[in-house]
């Protein structure tokens, strides 16, 4: 079997499918490729937001579930979300255009030789841009050509997502064991893991952190990581894989856009496995993904009951 590929999504929790709209898209420059709903979950709504092409391994993806509390930071959770810009000079940008929209960010750092800037939305979702300069590996995403964002500073990929754990040896036998990963690199209580081709797109890190409480799901926090698979015959193989190990999962899953496998790694760690294709182009042409709300085949017969649900949300462009 081959290795993954990478980084494939994050998706996350938020108070607001409007907001959340207005700050992935105006403040950060992302595009939103796919408004669609929780196949499992009809009355709340699924952000996608991406590269121009909606490329594996570029979206960021939100649920708003009705009367979810605000989730807490702690151990035994996906704990932080990258994005990857650029260069050096790109986070120069970014620090002057959180300034100016005032967006919570720390100074420009540095972590395992990569500049970083953290900053957070309005839920406090804790986030962080990578700089590419240094980075080999995994190739980026194309930046929205219509985003507000300059193409030399935008982002256009996702970078290292942090777990934080009380104690890595689990979580680490379950990276390398199980789905290959490579420890190449420890500073501190971080330990830096790559798989694949590396490079920021293909990095997880694993912070040990003894002094806080555990994570609540909520607003604000992560629901799940996916990486990336090539297709359908690979994602088998990782079925296949999974239950070699009997770890608990789901079994194969159509979610349209792609497929998938989901693995629960601890209690509120999440996995889920997820080929790069079809993609999001098959039910909207380019020019206009992300404005309509999209549903797959076996939702579509319910759409006028899915519409009466859901609230209006306006995402076209003009």
């Amino acid at each position: 079997m081959k290795e993954l590929k990478g980084i494939h999504h994050v998706t996350a929790m938020t108070s607001s499918a409007e907001k959340n709209y207005a700050f992935y898209t105006e403040t950060l420059g992302m595009r939103l490729v796919k408004k669609t709903v929780n196949q499992d979950d009809i009355q709340t709504y699924h952000l996608f937001f991406a590269d121009d092409a909606g490329s594996a391994g570029t979206d960021m993806t939100f649920f708003d579930f009705p009367n979810l509390p605000k989730g807490r930071k702690g151990t035994d959770s996906i704990s932080k979300t990258s994005f990857r810009v650029p260069s050096d000079a790109a986070l120069d940008y970014w620090v002057k255009r959180f300034d100016e929209l005032g967006v919570d960010h720390d100074s420009i750092s540095e972590s395992f030789g990569k500049k970083v800037l953290a900053f957070r939305d309005f839920d406090e979702q804790s986030l962080q841009l990578i700089s590419d300069e240094k980075n080999e590996g995994v190739a980026p995403g194309i930046p929205w050509k219509k985003g507000p964002v300059p193409a030399e500073f935008a982002i256009y990929g996702l970078g290292p997502v942090y777990l934080t754990v009380q104690n890595k040896e689990n979580i680490g036998l379950v990276l390398t064991v199980i789905l290959g990963f490579r420890e190449v690199a420890t500073s501190g209580a971080e330990h830096l893991y790559e798989v694949g081709e590396g490079g920021n797109g293909a990095q997880v890190i694993v912070e040990e952190r003894n002094d806080i409480l555990p994570a609540m799901q909520g607003y604000g926090n992560v629901h799940h990581v996916a990486f990336r698979v090539e297709d359908h015959a690979e994602l088998e193989k990782w079925i296949a894989r999974a239950n070699e190990f009997q770890a608990p999962n789901s079994g194969y899953v159509d979610r349209f856009y792609f497929e998938s496998l989901y693995m629960p790694v601890s209690q509120q760690i999440l996995f889920e496995f997820a080929t790069d294709g079809p993609g999001f182009a098959q039910d909207e042409p380019y020019e206009t993904m992300g404005e309509k709300l999209s549903l797959p085949p076996f939702l579509e017969e319910k759409r006028a009951a899915i519409e009466a649900e859901v609230r209006p949300l306006d995402t076209k462009r003009s």
